[in-house]
């Protein structure tokens, strides 16, 4: 029998890649903890980044640091909860085509004791202000037609409870619907949103609550590949989440918890 040699050329599915060259990306919180490291992570896989905060100080204090590390960060003053100003400060920016929303309060106490002052500083911050950063941002991307990638910094308190954090789990659940439904709006345009849901990071925000022996204890009984995480744990998912690699990624959550919520 006579064997003839297929002549067609195989087509190989190519690796996507995970710079962010030519990109623009935007972190709120971006000058200290998770913030900072993922805008250093999304400045090192190539994209211009701004960071957000509103401490002038520390804003330069990371740009210098950044700067030591041979990476360039630009810096924008930027109270996300005052919503009429940040909106006037956003527009001084071009559009963007990553924003990581890393801005993030807690304020931890028993259910019956939460404060209205508390819940609604709580609240503010992390999901009315998201709200509408992200809306002016996903703005921008619509008008450039380039689509982009909108990563909301939640937590894994978005998807299990926990003791003295009820209005915590409260804003981060919600940002996992508002992520949910921003996704389901904005798929057309080519705007993926996502949300990061990191376990307890050694970062200034955790310090009190891991300063607790008990509760320390609790939580390395409850990360089950036992140890804390550190900031650069979030780094390499966010590059991932903004990057063509994760092109068919949206309205979904990527924890990043040690395997908290396993069981």
């Amino acid at each position: 029998m006579a064997h003839f040699a297929d002549n067609r050329q195989r087509t190989l599915p190519s690796t996507p890649t995970f710079r962010l060259d030519g990109k623009k990306a935007l972190v709120t919180g971006g000058s200290r903890g998770i913030g900072f490291a993922a805008a250093l992570a999304l400045a090192e896989a190539g994209a211009e980044v701004t960071i957000a905060a509103r401490d002038a100080a520390q804003l330069q204090n990371a740009v210098t640091d950044a700067a030591g590390a041979g990476l360039t960060l630009h810096s924008l003053v930027l109270d996300i909860t005052a919503t009429s100003v940040a909106e006037e400060v956003l527009s001084t920016l071009p559009a963007q085509d990553i924003l990581v929303n890393s801005a993030g309060l807690a304020r931890h106490q028993p259910f019956v004791e939460v404060t209205p002052e508390n819940y609604d500083a709580v609240m503010a911050v992390n999901l009315r202000a998201t709200f509408f950063v992200s809306q002016y941002i996903a703005r921008g991307m619509r008008e450039t037609g380039r689509g982009g990638s909108i990563i909301h910094i939640s937590s894994q308190m978005g998807h299990v409870g926990g003791e003295l954090r009820s209005v915590y789990c409260a804003s981060k659940f919600a940002l996992e619907g508002l992520t949910r439904a921003m996704a389901t709006e904005l798929g057309t345009d080519g705007i993926r949103v996502n949300t990061v849901c990191p376990t307890f990071i050694r970062t200034e925000l955790s310090r009190d609550s891991l300063a607790d022996p008990a509760f320390h204890q609790h939580v390395m009984r409850s990360i089950k590949l036992g140890r804390l995480g550190e900031p650069e744990d979030i780094m390499g998912p966010v590059v991932f989440l903004a990057s063509p690699a994760a092109a068919l990624i949206t309205g979904t959550s990527l924890l990043v918890d040690g395997g908290w919520t396993a069981t």
